[in-house]
């Protein structure tokens, strides 16, 4: 059970609990052979550009294994490739993608919900269609960067409807399909939708699309079978800024933060303001929130030194601007430095706590 409703440091120990239990079930001999036959069977590298709102668990949704998403979040999902951490981090990343011979599908996306628009995207100020727009943006400049024809970098445009967690493809000549319009029937005839929706998307890469969509389908059909308040609607505690909460595979606890925009002071504001309108609905208890920062290292030693030394810059940033901006939460804020062993999936907490 997700504690929402529990004191803020049961709150706390339940989430280094969460992380502790996914880095031994990451290191397992099982999930490490399931990671390796999945991607021998799925060469494609996946990757997830989405917003910070902690409804949006493509893995979950998807129902695809720990570890092979890759997750790019920043409020409302808003990029741009030419932020300088955020355009070199994709470069690296894909080079290392190409170097092993694999190629890359980039899922860029939006949310939105069907049942109230009020429970949108709240980076767009509710404006579904802003939102859509920009994803197009966010293509194009993957194109400039990448290269137009999308050979080994493909940028797909998703939706995802949090009430049902359902994806939306856009596709080819603005063609949409909607996983949740779609049953288990339809899965047979799936892979011939996807070549008509997208021709111009390499062949292992519809490939290995297909088990996210059929994922999803699964998932949208276990959902309709349960009551999900508190999916849907704010229930967010945590200010997470950085990268490495991979394991943060909860939906409405976090509001993650990734340390790409020039200006990361906006989402940080951002954030506290929902998670004090979080305090004042009643949706979560009003004796506190965390600000947790993450860095991943891969090398002990110097990788390992550059990860804490950004940790604790970008924690006490983001406490600052929580001081500044709220002073009335300011008090009620316990910050936590982390760093993450990529290798292991560890999170390792930086002392002394504040």
């Amino acid at each position: 059970m997700i504690p929402h409703q529990h004191p803020i440091s049961e709150r706390i120990g339940w989430l280094f609990e969460l992380a502790q239990r996914h880095a031994t079930e990451y290191a397992s001999a099982e999930a490490w052979l399931a990671r390796k036959r999945y991607r021998a069977n799925h060469p494609t590298a996946i990757w997830v550009m989405k917003c910070m709102d902690g409804r949006i668990n493509i893995p979950i949704a998807t129902q695809t294994p720990k570890g092979i998403i890759q997750p790019f979040r920043n409020l409302g999902g808003i990029f741009r490739l030419g932020w300088p951490h955020l355009g070199e981090t994709l470069v690296n990343d894909m080079e290392a993608v190409v170097n092993a011979g694999r190629q890359a599908l980039v899922m860029v996306t939006y949310h939105y919900s069907k049942g109230d628009e009020r429970r949108g995207c709240a980076g767009f100020h509710y404006r579904t269609q802003d939102a859509v727009a920009h994803t197009f943006e966010i293509r194009a400049e993957m194109g400039v960067l990448f290269g137009a024809h999308h050979r080994t970098v493909y940028p797909l445009v998703c939706g995802f409807e949090t009430d049902e967690e359902a994806l939306v493809i856009h596709g080819h000549l603005g063609a949409t399909l909607s996983m949740a319009d779609l049953t288990e029937a339809d899965l047979d005839h799936l892979p011939q939708r996807l070549m008509a929706l997208l021709p111009d998307m390499p062949t292992q890469m519809r490939h290995d699309l297909l088990p996210l969509l059929a994922g999803n389908l699964r998932h949208i059909a276990r959902l309709r079978q349960m009551v999900r308040t508190l999916d849907i609607e704010h229930r967010e505690w945590m200010l997470c800024v950085g990268r490495g909460f991979d394991w943060l595979h909860v939906p409405n606890i976090a509001l993650i933060i990734g340390p790409y925009s020039p200006d990361l002071a906006d989402p940080i504001r951002k954030a506290a303001g929902i998670i004090r309108a979080n305090m004042r609905a009643g949706r979560i208890p009003s004796d506190g929130f965390m600000v947790m920062s993450s860095v991943p290292y891969e090398d002990i030693g110097v990788d390992r030194s550059r990860a804490m030394l950004k940790s604790n810059f970008m924690a006490d940033f983001a406490a600052e601007t929580v001081r500044k901006d709220f002073p009335d939460l300011a008090p009620l804020m316990t910050v936590r430095k982390t760093v993450l062993n990529w290798h292991s999936r560890q999170v390792e907490t930086l002392e002394p706590p504040v």
